[in-house]
């Protein structure tokens, strides 16, 4: 045990009470640099003290990439305008031998398949104009609204057209249908090649409106 000289005093120990924390004033914690500034706003606030809203793609960019997203398959588009195409050169094919008496139709000529037979008949004439120039214009009209062009454009009437005409057009190859098998009582092969096509484009047409194809959807919300 250690002893005491005489006419010594002890010293006492430092305990830290008379010293102040460091960081401290007053008893007051200091702000530190890396601390809120007393009266500055919180970051990301607004001056009404609401959360800043965050920022959003453009309206006009969002929307193309709906009206894009609603387009038809490539495959479709091609295989639409490829049968449109085919429509058009039969029924080209069709005028042209309407018109000119010296081009022959390359069909043959029997009991059952008579080309000539369909095409020089009465019902060949509808309210005084040619069946084949009806369809010559009725092609044109698919060639245009069926091209990968048209199909992106996301026009409501242009699709309510689309649609329209090929239900006109399937009602009108119903009523050759039945003229050439219980009026004209033969077959026109170029004809039948028309009606084929027709109802095909019929089917897909029905199809893609169903799905959608060629309108534009409402933007998604984030």
């Amino acid at each position: 045990m250690a002893t005491r000289k005489p006419g010594t005093t002890a010293k006492p120990v430092s305990s830290g009470t008379k010293s102040r924390d460091k960081g401290t004033r007053g008893g007051r914690p200091e702000a530190t640099a890396s601390g809120p500034r007393p009266g500055s706003r919180p970051a990301g606030r607004p001056g009404n003290g609401r959360p800043a809203p965050a920022r959003t793609a453009a309206p006009v960019k969002a929307a193309a990439e709906e009206a894009q997203s609603a387009a038809p398959p490539l495959w479709f588009q091609l295989t639409t305008w490829v049968l449109s195409l085919a429509g058009l050169g039969v029924s080209i094919y069709l005028t042209i031998a309407h018109y000119n008496t010296a081009v022959t139709l390359a069909c043959p000529a029997s009991s059952t398949i008579n080309c000539e037979k369909v095409t020089s008949s009465p019902e060949s004439m509808v309210f005084g104009i040619p069946v084949a120039v009806l369809g010559l214009a009725f092609f044109v009209f698919l060639a245009v609204v069926n091209s990968p062009w048209a199909w992106r454009i996301t026009w409501p009437p242009l699709r309510w057209a689309r649609v329209g005409s090929m239900v006109v057009g399937i009602v009108f190859v119903l009523y050759l249908l039945y003229a050439e098998l219980f009026s004209i009582r033969a077959i026109c092969l170029w004809c039948t090649s028309v009606h084929v096509i027709t109802f095909i484009l019929f089917v897909l047409i029905v199809f893609g409106a169903a799905a959608g194809y060629g309108t534009a959807k409402a933007p998604s919300r984030a």
